[in-house]
């Protein structure tokens, strides 16, 4: 997934489920979005976080 396509996603992901969403990327190199009280994985690895309540 590119980064234009994961930050769509997870801010659509974000909005539609009021959760915070963290964008990631994997061992592999590609990209994965996943609600940020879902994420266990390595603080290095978030590329974006998205969080609907920020101003």
């Amino acid at each position: 997934m590119s980064l234009t396509d994961a930050h769509a996603f997870a801010f659509s992901l974000a909005t539609t489920l009021m959760a915070a969403i963290i964008i990631f990327q994997a061992g592999d190199g590609t990209l994965s979005v996943t609600p940020a009280s879902e994420y266990d994985g390595d603080i290095a690895a978030i590329v974006y976080e998205i969080d609907p309540f920020a101003p």
